[in-house]
């Protein structure tokens, strides 16, 4: 099969009309799917894949929501140039993102990488940001295990069957909760030209330790969702975090991984469009 092949198997399991289309912000051809209409909702994949990571919960957030899942740049269908990779970068990035989408407030969900890229985009554009969801974040201080690590070099240097197989114990709870299409597009798009740009030439500077001065810094109402078996980033990061945080509440999600939403789908569904619609007709 082909890359392209494999992200169309996962987007065909979204429970909606998803609609595929792209967009050049600043000198970036960025790529992103969207679904639903209402206040919007930005969904952040972490460092591998793209925005197909969020097949399981686009539909479902979609109901209630304008989902817009971009590939951040140097993922996915999107461009991979020589950069810094660094949160600064991709922070940037995403603020031209949305002004070309003309969209100056929304929701941020950030998976891994993707938190930490929200939690600096909350730092940096603080007006723009409604609610705040990070999900087993990177920036909180976390470092991978030895083991997962060199799962992840692996992956990232010599991209095969073998390697995903196995990383992907590193990062679920149950491998076989994850629709094999994901790992095949990750290894497909790391295979690509640029792929290997953002892990090579990041060297893991976006998801460096973000400051507690900085953390308490970030007012916006936050919630943190961890799975609580998450070999790659440890819960205690999670819940540290949310005693920093001010506004920061941290829901623990059993028999997962650092992928909850693939571990379990439906209660990571449920707890995030219950923090979503709290006072929705406050703010909408």
């Amino acid at each position: 099969m082909r890359r392209s092949d494999y992200r169309q198997a996962l987007i065909d399991k979204v429970d909606c009309l998803v609609k595929q289309d792209q967009i050049t912000v600043g000198s970036v051809n960025t790529a992103y799917l969207s679904a639903g209409e209402g206040l919007p909702v930005i969904l952040l994949h972490g460092a591998g894949a793209g925005a197909v990571t969020w097949y399981s919960s686009i539909g479902a957030v979609s109901k209630n929501y304008h989902v817009i899942a971009p590939d951040i740049v140097g993922y996915g269908e999107s461009d991979k140039p020589d950069a810094p990779y660094d949160r600064a970068y991709f922070s940037t990035w995403l603020n031209e993102f949305l002004s070309a989408l003309n969209i100056s407030k929304a929701h941020f969900v950030g998976l891994s990488q993707g938190g930490a890229i929200a939690l600096q985009f909350a730092l940096d554009y603080p007006e723009m940001i409604n609610k705040l969801v990070l999900v087993d974040a990177g920036g909180l201080g976390a470092r991978p295990s030895f083991a997962s690590f060199l799962g992840m070099l692996w992956l990232n240097t010599f991209p095969s069957f073998l390697a995903n197989r196995f990383y992907s114990r590193f990062i679920l709870f149950n491998p076989n909760n994850r629709d094999p299409n994901h790992g095949q597009y990750s290894v497909e798009v790391i295979k690509g030209k640029g792929g290997k740009n953002a892990f090579q030439q990041g060297r893991g500077a976006a998801v460096s330790t973000i400051s507690k001065d900085l953390l308490r810094q970030i007012e916006k109402d936050t919630l943190i969702i961890w799975g609580e078996n998450d070999q790659l980033f440890a819960l205690e990061h999670g819940e540290a975090a949310a005693k920093v945080m001010p506004n920061a509440r941290l829901c623990r999600i059993p028999c997962a991984g650092h992928l909850p939403l693939m571990d379990q789908p439906e209660l990571f569904n449920a707890i995030l469009l219950e923090f979503l619609n709290e006072n929705k007709s406050a703010e909408g």
